[in-house]
């Protein structure tokens, strides 16, 4: 967003030149202004509105001053009264809660989905764009051509569709081991980027991972800016056995919504795979963790390699 460009002011100021000192009177009295403020005498007002007192108190068949302001003492002090608010009721005590029974036990968050999941600001959950309710009474092939459909018009989106058992599996790991670094190779020339990924769980039903740029994120720490967010939705894991996930690549960042695609994979073949399985890469994963000195770039490419 570009600020409007404001117009140009001229601004004039004229300064007026000091008295000279040599014309100072140093027998001029200073006063001190809050007391001429506050210590006027009282019977000022009443001086200077005399006549028209006199006529408000022959009006009313009054004698004098003096009686007009006695009748009207009880008047305004009844006036102060209205405009004074009357204080604020207390609220009544809360009645005690009852005794604990278990058949009056509320339900948990997981064992309905019309409990309400509270989320940090800013984070989508599945709701915002599926209708939760009517999706579980769909079998599961459709709710995954629903969701291909539903991020099909968007060119800059990403979404898949995980068996709750492999999540399960990378979700293990990425505990584990939340920081990670993936190559990238380039059309056209022999070496790879190295990308940085950090994973998160800010809601019990959601997970995301952010990519950076590693160059950047060694510039700029947490003030980097990613170029490729996904989010996993584990709302439907219980009842369907299904994670959705999305994601969204963001335009001039120096990363095609192909080559996020790859570090998506990258990412599923390094932290899904099952006990014992590829343990060249869970060495690697443990090492980056460690900040172990014998982690290698190069061993990260050519397993990376293995996965085409």
């Amino acid at each position: 967003m570009f600020a409007p460009r404001l117009g140009a002011f001229e601004i004039i100021s004229r300064q007026c030149a000091p008295a000279p000192r040599s014309s100072q009177r140093r027998w001029a009295q200073v006063h001190d202004v809050r007391f001429l403020v506050t210590h006027q005498p009282a019977h000022t007002v009443t001086d200077r509105y005399r006549h028209k007192l006199k006529q408000k108190a022959a009006q009313e068949g009054l004698q004098s001053i003096d009686e007009l302001k006695v009748v009207y003492q009880t008047r305004i002090q009844e006036q102060r009264n209205k405009a004074t608010p009357a204080p604020p009721l207390q609220p009544p005590s809360p009645p005690p809660p009852p005794p604990f029974s278990p058949a009056h036990r509320s339900p948990t968050p997981s064992s309905t989905l019309s409990s309400k999941t509270f989320a940090p600001p800013g984070l989508k959950t599945l709701s915002s764009y599926l209708d939760l309710p009517k999706t579980l009474a769909l079998p599961p092939k459709e709710i995954e051509y629903i969701w291909r459909l539903r991020h099909a018009s968007s060119p800059t989106s990403l979404c898949a569709i995980l068996p709750s058992a492999a999540y399960l599996r990378i979700q293990q790991t990425a505990r584990k081991y939340p920081h990670f670094i993936l190559p990238l190779p380039r059309e056209g020339s022999s070496g790879a980027e190295i990308h940085f990924l950090q994973w998160s769980f800010p809601a019990p039903d959601t997970a995301t991972v952010v990519f950076t740029h590693l160059a950047e994120y060694k510039l700029r720490g947490e003030f980097s800016q990613p170029h490729t967010t996904i989010t996993m939705h584990l709302e439907l894991m219980k009842e369907k056995a299904l994670v959705l996930m999305q994601g969204q690549v963001l335009e001039g960042r120096g990363v095609s919504v192909e080559e996020a695609r790859w570090l998506v994979l990258c990412l599923q073949k390094f932290y899904g795979g099952e006990e014992g399985e590829h343990p060249s890469r869970r060495r690697l994963l443990e090492k980056f963790s460690q900040g172990d000195e014998t982690f290698k770039v190069e061993e990260l490419v050519d397993e990376a390699e293995k996965i085409v």
